[in-house]
């Protein structure tokens, strides 16, 4: 809540205390008439009923924006991959111009299989985990390889992204990244994620060996930034993550593209 709404619910609460006081003042000093107490008790009662109208349009005002009567959105918690940057291991997989029957088993092997996400979880050393996806194609054991030490290639920054972090902390918001991302693509793709120095805080699934969507890793970021979740909103390209958020007390905004997510954020009150 900005400053100048606080000083003005201060300013309320405390003429309405004094409307209250005033039957008991005139009720226990020597300045004590009938009219006077009347009048001051009619003020009290007049005053009970505009606090509860204006308690009535609040919420119905809070309603209609999406927003929480407890307190307007503070912080912005974005994921990364589809919502910062592209990740888009098909485009890249045909830069190596594998035969169709090859690219179609590497695909299978690394980027559609869960060993995959379970990689962002950090659980072991990249070694391992990239012996695993040469497990899945043996035959393709060289390309696997090659495949995996570059896949930092297949994340590339949207543009609009600096300037929409930096947009939000002119403004005042808190914001944050939540994302399922592997320790090996981390140190690859960070000098390509600039708009981390902007951030007010990070959980990468790898050092906390948790993913989204499971209801932990929201926790962590609440706990460790010691964030009030209705006053949080979390960004996803996924509807199953947005939907473990919501199961947190965080709304969220499930992303399709800038203009979209930044409409729906206008709605919340972030603007």
């Amino acid at each position: 809540m900005k400053k100048w709404k606080k000083g003005l619910a201060l300013a309320g609460a405390a003429f309405i205390l004094v409307i209250f006081c005033m039957p008991m003042y005139f009720a226990l000093t020597d300045q004590f008439s009938m009219e006077k107490f009347m009048a001051s008790l009619m003020a009290a009662l007049f005053a009970a009923v505009m606090a509860y109208a204006m308690w009535l349009v609040y919420r119905v005002l809070n309603k209609r924006t999406g927003t929480a009567a407890e307190g307007e959105i503070k912080n912005v918690i974005f994921d990364i991959g589809r919502v910062l940057v592209d990740f888009d291991w098909k485009a890249y997989l045909k830069e190596f111009g594998f035969s169709k029957e090859e690219e179609d088993a590497i695909a299978e092997a690394v980027f559609k299989n869960e060993i995959w996400n379970e990689r962002d979880r950090g659980l072991y050393g990249e070694e391992e985990y990239v012996r695993r996806f040469v497990d899945q194609a043996p035959q393709y054991k060289k390309d696997i390889r090659r495949v995996v030490r570059e896949s930092g290639k297949t994340v590339v920054p949207r543009d609009y992204a600096d300037t929409w972090v930096r947009y939000l902390k002119k403004k005042g918001y808190r914001v944050f990244v939540l994302s399922n991302y592997s320790q090996y693509m981390l140190e690859q793709t960070k000098n390509k994620l600039s708009f981390l120095k902007y951030m007010d805080g990070a959980v990468f699934s790898f050092e906390v060996k948790q993913l989204k969507p499971e209801p932990e890793i929201y926790q962590t970021i609440l706990e460790t930034y010691g964030l009030n979740p209705r006053e949080c909103v979390f960004i996803d390209d996924l509807e199953k993550n947005c939907r473990a958020a919501q199961k947190q007390g965080i709304r969220s905004i499930c992303f399709r593209d800038f203009k979209q997510a930044a409409a729906a954020l206008k709605k919340l009150g972030v603007e």
